[in-house]
């Protein structure tokens, strides 16, 4: 029986009546069972057992009846078994389950993931499976007479791949490159299902006679490089790709050679160590000097892996160049060689150079300066560094020094390497000097200056060169712009001067040198006192007068009521006529007349012109000089009466006689007489006129020549006698050979002459002329000349001074004492 199902037991007897009954389950009594029958309507495990009855009637007890044995066992639990190849499948595929149970008359019942399917055949049967298929089944058992139902089989997963499989690719070797002459296994597997074959491809073919999931190459070569992939099939089913894994075949690296010393240039006896290596540290090395293997000596040895050359002491048989190779001692594989080292081996030992940056003698505190020791040949020195005498600490080949005037010296190293030592170089001095403070100058002669008035300043160093300024107005920096110019490096700024910044306006300076780091204190200050407002340019005139005559003198100043150090122009009429802070007319004249201004000027600062001053120039009235001893008194006199008047002005005057340059005459006069007694050289007169209010004086009057006066107009007045007299004698004769009877021409008498040549009146002495008491020989032989208006001698001059004279002779010619031409002018 079965748990859950039910039973009844029945006990009989057949003699006598009024029995009892006593039941008993494996010889022990069952409480409350005291009826002919004993029913358990769910039996369960408890249950099992011997069943027997007794009867009883009082106390009489019957005999035990026979017993029943019952036995309770569970229900049979049935086997789920695949029937296909795989439980693991793809879709499309066809599977097969079975449920199996040791007894018959049975039936089943099927159950995916718990649930129950439509079919009770023992066989459950997929052809086509998809993804739904996939879950967890079970199968039951059931006798239906019994109603009983057993328990769940064991489950089977069915696990259905959408996708086709992927196979899982690996390769023996775990290098990433491999070398020619080594080799390989690639493995593939799918790793969901089973029974699968095998494909290999190599860069997209098919390797042709191979369908193990093992793939090996025996001996790399190059044909072996390229991407390696797998599939898998099963049926009629392929997978999918696996993962490519690519064989890189390479030749083995060449090794790096490299200098482990500091220096491949070396000297005999030093020590010389190099390297060679390759990234993998598996390597190792072989050592070649010009192509040849080397062996070991007592100078020349190697590590365990070759990988580092040491050649202890350096001899001139070591020189050559030095090479290594590459060896995978486990692999087989050997490199090909690495680059050559040449190795130089010096037999004399170099000087080391000092060199200075910056190469300025002079430098200044605060500068930096840099001193460089080098060893022209080969490399890998130390340094010592030495200043005077003394040793410093730095051992660089290069020490920078921030200077300060401590640092003022002879600086020089030496240099040394292993062995060698006390290589000196050369020396170089440094000096060093506190930053010089610029000067600035005010180039405007005068530190107070006026609105828009031009102001330079200049900044430098003494004795120095090379410098750009900075210039800063009361501690802010001055930038050019359009009114402020800064000239070339700084040294020089100009800019109109401007009150709205103050009028009081400290300026300085600093400079800073071209190219390097040295900069200046601030110069000393320059202060500008700058005005509100232009000054007053005032115009003065001495004297004081506006109308002035010819020879006047007159004196312009120009004064400007506020500082100095102005110059003035000066101007006539609105032109410029010159500079000066005067402008003088010692002598003047008409010319000079106009209006006069000036204006001020201070280093091209120009002020506006003062008010005009107008002068006016006349010309100086002229005096001259009249001869009042007439013509008629020639021949009665011999003192000549002069007068003299002043032209066109009608003052009041007084006049003063001069004889040449001296004054003549107690008082002064109108009227002066020349006499014989007065003036026996018969000299140059003229007069001028004065008097007490302007003008003061006239001009000179031309120059009186008195000399042979007299004798002149006695000669003229004699010639014009003569020329009158002569002139009426060709007159006559004329008229008396026109009315005269002519003659034959053979018998023309020799016509008379008119007048007697000069030859015939010289042969006529018995006759002497009238004029000859006053012609000397010395008077004849001089030939005569004409100059400023006067028919001259040494002996006669006749100065044309009068209407009287206005007819005189231009031109006169003396030829042995006759007088041949004359010539009036009108």
């Amino acid at each position: 029986m079965y748990p859950g199902e039910s039973i009844e037991f029945s006990c009989r007897i057949t003699i006598a009546t009024g029995w009892d009954y006593v039941w008993y389950l494996n010889g022990s009594e069952i409480p409350a069972a005291n009826k002919d029958t004993y029913k358990i309507d769910t039996i369960d495990h408890s249950n099992s057992g011997q069943y027997f009855c007794k009867v009883k009637r009082g106390s009489f007890f019957s005999e035990e009846s026979d017993k029943l044995p019952f036995q309770v066992s569970e229900l049979p639990k049935p086997t789920l078994k695949l029937q296909s190849p795989w439980s693991d499948v793809f879709e499309r595929e066809s599977v097969t389950f079975g449920c199996q149970v040791h007894t018959s008359g049975w039936t089943f019942s099927w159950y995916k993931n718990g649930e129950k399917l439509g079919e009770n055949t023992q066989l459950l049967s997929i052809d086509d499976v998809t993804k739904d298929n996939q879950g967890s089944y079970t199968c039951k058992v059931h006798l239906q007479s019994r109603h009983l139902s057993s328990k769940d089989s064991n489950a089977i997963s069915l696990n259905v791949y959408s996708e086709k499989a992927k196979p899982h690719v690996t390769r023996s070797q775990s290098f990433e490159t491999m070398y020619p002459g080594e080799s390989i296994e690639f493995n593939c597997s799918v790793r969901i299902a089973t029974d699968w074959i095998y494909m290999w491809y190599l860069n997209g073919s098919e390797i042709q006679g191979v369908n193990n999931h093992i793939y090996r190459i025996d001996k790399i070569d190059h044909l072996n490089h390229g991407q390696y992939f797998c599939k898998a099939k099963r049926d009629s089913f392929f997978s999918d790709e696996s993962d490519k894994l690519s064989l890189q075949v390479s030749d083995p690296p060449q090794p790096s050679l490299k200098r482990l010393t500091s220096w491949s240039d070396v000297f005999e006896k030093e020590k010389v160590e190099m390297s060679c290596n390759v990234s993998d540290p598996t390597w190792t090395f072989t050592w070649y000097k010009d192509n040849k293997k080397l062996q070991k000596t007592s100078s020349l040895t190697w590590d365990e892996k070759g990988s580092k050359l040491t050649i202890s002491s350096i001899a001139q048989d070591h020189r050559g160049n030095y090479a290594c190779k590459a060896n995978l001692a486990l692999r087989g594989v050997i490199s090909k060689s690495s680059i050559e080292l040449h190795l130089t081996v010096y037999e004399s030992l170099p000087l080391p150079k000092l060199a200075k940056n910056p190469n300025f003698n002079l430098m200044y505190v605060g500068e930096n300066v840099a001193f460089t020791c080098k060893v022209s040949v080969s490399s890998g020195w130390e340094y010592k560094w030495y200043k005077d005498s003394n040793v410093l600490a730095n051992t660089n080949q290069s020490i920078t020094i921030n200077l300060g005037l401590q640092h003022k010296g002879t600086y020089w190293c030496s240099a040394s390497r292993g062995d060698i030592s006390n290589l000196h170089s050369n020396k170089i001095r440094q000096d060093v000097e506190e930053i010089p403070v610029p000067e600035l100058k005010l180039k405007n002669k005068k530190s107070d200056v006026f609105p828009k008035e031009m102001v330079q300043l200049s900044c430098m160093m003494p004795n120095s060169s090379g410098w750009t300024y900075t210039w800063y107005r009361d501690g802010g920096l001055i930038q050019a712009d359009n009114n402020v110019v800064i000239g070339t490096n700084g040294a020089t700024i100009s800019f109109p001067s401007d009150p709205s910044l103050h009028q009081t306006q400290p300026y300085t300076c600093e400079a800073e040198l071209k190219h390097r780091s040295v900069r200046s204190n601030f110069s000393s200050t320059v202060t500008l006192q700058v005005y509100d407002a232009l000054p007053n340019v005032t115009l003065l005139q001495s004297p004081e007068h506006s109308l002035l005559h010819s020879g006047d003198s007159v004196s312009f100043s120009c004064n400007v009521d506020i500082s100095s150090g102005w110059e003035f122009l000066w101007y006539k009429n609105g032109a410029q006529i010159n500079k000066g802070n005067q402008h003088n007319i010692s002598s003047a004249q008409v010319k000079d007349e106009g209006s006069y201004a000036c204006r001020a000027e201070r280093e091209s600062f120009l002020l506006g012109k003062s008010e005009d001053m107008k002068i006016e120039v006349k010309e100086r009235p002229e005096a001259e000089i009249i001869l009042l001893t007439g013509w008629g008194e020639v021949l009665s006199t011999d003192s000549l009466v002069l007068q003299c008047k002043v032209k066109e002005l009608d003052y009041k005057w007084n006049y003063t006689w001069f004889r040449g340059d001296v004054a003549v005459g107690e008082v002064p006069a109108e009227k002066y007489i020349v006499t014989p007694q007065n003036d026996p050289d018969q000299s140059q007169y003229s007069c001028k006129g004065i008097r007490s209010e302007r003008p003061t004086y006239s001009k000179n009057s031309p120059l009186f020549k008195t000399k042979n006066l007299l004798l002149k107009r006695r000669i003229l007045l004699s010639i014009s006698g003569c020329l009158f007299f002569g002139i009426i004698l060709a007159f006559l004769g004329c008229i008396y050979f026109k009315i005269r009877k002519p003659v034959v021409a053979e018998e023309k008498p020799e016509e008379n002459e008119l007048f007697l040549t000069l030859k015939k009146q010289l042969e006529h002495t018995d006759n002497p002329c009238p004029l000859v008491e006053y012609i000397t020989d010395k008077a004849l032989n001089e030939a005569p000349r004409e100059s400023d208006g006067l028919i001259s001698s040494d002996s006669t001059e006749l100065t044309i001074t009068t209407q009287e004279d206005q007819a005189a002779v231009s031109s006169a010619t003396e030829n042995g004492g006759a007088m041949i031409s004359f010539q009036k002018v009108s």
